[in-house]
């Protein structure tokens, strides 16, 4: 596995990590058994970056990362969120509630100090304001958090954050079907040195070339419940694009698949060609699943004709179809 330097923070993070939103069952049923399976098989697959948050499954996620990650040592990095809990979004912002929110991540996670807390998707206007960004600095010199970065749904919330001069990362939607920020954002996120990680790199499972339109999903999983934005935003689940014309335009990208890369590889490794991006962050739900996703690190970059082609593809067929502000 390859590490790379996660912006100003200067943690050495893996270029694939693994995101927990699944700890929480928020793709479905999970036991403690197949949770723990797929955290260890992480740590078997050098992986030493965890993406989390406080609400995914009310704490469950940052509570099994906490318990299985005890005695990983100090190399492994936590990143987690604060912004969507009870109380706290959309106006109950203050340092109380922050530090209070972390203190309650640190029991969890078993930690002293946070390796990263992102803000998680706060509305545009407390960005915008900025007094927040003030209570992180003050979380930080007290030493409850090494790094602060953001996690925002659209680039012009990630302008907004980028600003912040000790901004160390942001956490963005960036996939096949999401590439607005190869225009608007990368080339300013390497200026001001501010680490990019990538979440839902396979769209929610939509680029593991999987799926078809027999595919179900369970009632308790986003890609059900949040097909059409019911819960939150629909950029959050298929990236905003809705189901069946995701389908198509998988087709389409097959197409252009190099021979021997599985779709989700292709997918993923075009991600970690744009030098922008420090890691990757897809999700697994069970430790083969992990193993695949890790095999993309040591892929070869993959010609700058067919990026050229995915662009095009990208703006011609795809841009349009989102169903949410980018």
């Amino acid at each position: 596995m390859k590490n790379r330097t996660l912006g100003s923070s200067q943690l050495s993070v893996s270029e694939v990590g693994l995101g927990c939103w699944q700890l929480g069952g928020d793709f479905g049923p999970l036991s403690d058994e197949s949770a723990n399976n797929i955290i260890q098989a992480a740590l078997e697959q050098g992986v030493n970056f965890f993406d989390t948050a406080d609400v995914y499954g009310a704490g469950k996620s940052e509570s099994y990362l906490g318990a299985a990650l005890a005695d990983a040592g100090s190399d492994i990095k936590i990143a987690t969120k604060y912004g969507r809990g009870p109380g706290s979004y959309p106006d109950g912002y203050s340092l109380t509630d922050l530090r209070d929110s972390v203190k309650r991540a640190q029991d969890r996670l078993n930690r002293d100090c946070i390796d990263l807390l992102q803000l998680h998707c706060i509305p545009t206007e407390v960005m915008q304001h900025g007094e927040i960004f003030d209570w992180l600095r003050e979380v930080q010199q007290e030493g409850h958090i090494a790094s602060f970065g953001a996690s925002v749904e659209r680039v012009d919330e990630a302008l907004i954050c980028i600003e912040q001069n000790d901004l160390a990362s942001l956490q963005i939607i960036f996939n096949m079907l999401r590439q607005r920020p190869l225009k608007d954002l990368f080339d300013k996120a390497s200026e001001r040195n501010v680490g990019i990680i990538v979440r839902l790199p396979l769209a929610s499972g939509l680029l593991s070339g999987k799926y078809s339109s027999a595919t179900t999903f369970d009632e308790s999983d986003h890609r059900n419940y949040n097909k059409d934005g019911q819960a939150f935003s629909v950029g959050e689940t298929f990236s905003g694009i809705e189901f069946s014309r995701g389908l198509e335009l998988v087709d389409e990208l097959n197409a252009l698949k190099p021979e021997g890369y599985s779709m989700a590889q292709f997918a993923m490794r075009w991600i970690l060609d744009q030098p922008a991006v420090t890691t990757i962050i897809p999700g697994a739900s069970s430790p083969e699943q992990v193993a695949k996703n890790v095999s993309v690190s040591e892929l070869a970059p993959l010609p700058t004709v067919l990026h050229e082609k995915l662009y095009q593809l990208y703006l011609d067929k795809v841009e349009s179809f989102i169903r949410c502000p980018i």
